[in-house]
């Protein structure tokens, strides 16, 4: 059973929060996958991930830079594991067959879109349904995370 995670963002978008849990997810000695909805966007989220603090940086990598197996973070629009990851990100609604691979599946979604609001409930019920752990994390009002379910 894998541990699935939903994070509603609210606060902040995408950009601001995932190189926050992709660190968290690092600083456990993990390794991550993210799943994009398309190799553009994998591509431009791998581009945000260079820039998006001057003052540190998240070693990731794409299939464009090759060697994704040495990939602390591998960015990707196929549902795929080539770096053997622990966290599996889904981004823009992105959707995996291979959940049950990783320890921890975490879906982003934007809670202002009511489309992928409605997306990632379908996604919930059939997460649910599958048998998974389930967590519902929402942006609190102070920017940090709070656990609704």
């Amino acid at each position: 059973m894998t541990d699935v995670r939903f994070y509603h963002l609210t606060r902040k978008t995408l950009e601001q929060s995932l190189p926050e849990l992709l660190e968290k997810t690092l600083e456990r000695g993990w390794r991550a996958v993210v799943l994009a909805a398309s190799e553009e966007r994998a591509e431009a989220l791998a581009q945000h991930l260079w820039t998006w603090k001057p003052d540190s940086f998240l070693p990731h990598g794409t299939a464009r830079d090759g060697h994704p197996a040495r990939q602390p973070v591998f960015l990707s629009a196929a549902d795929e594991r080539p770096n053997d990851a622990n966290v599996l990100f889904l981004v823009d609604g992105a959707e995996t067959a291979r959940a049950p691979e990783y320890e921890r599946v975490c879906d982003l979604f934007d809670g202002n879109d009511p489309d992928a609001l409605a997306a990632a409930r379908q996604r919930w019920r059939t997460a649910k349904a599958a048998g998974h752990a389930l967590q519902y994390w929402q942006q609190g009002d102070r920017g940090g995370w709070e656990q609704k379910a």
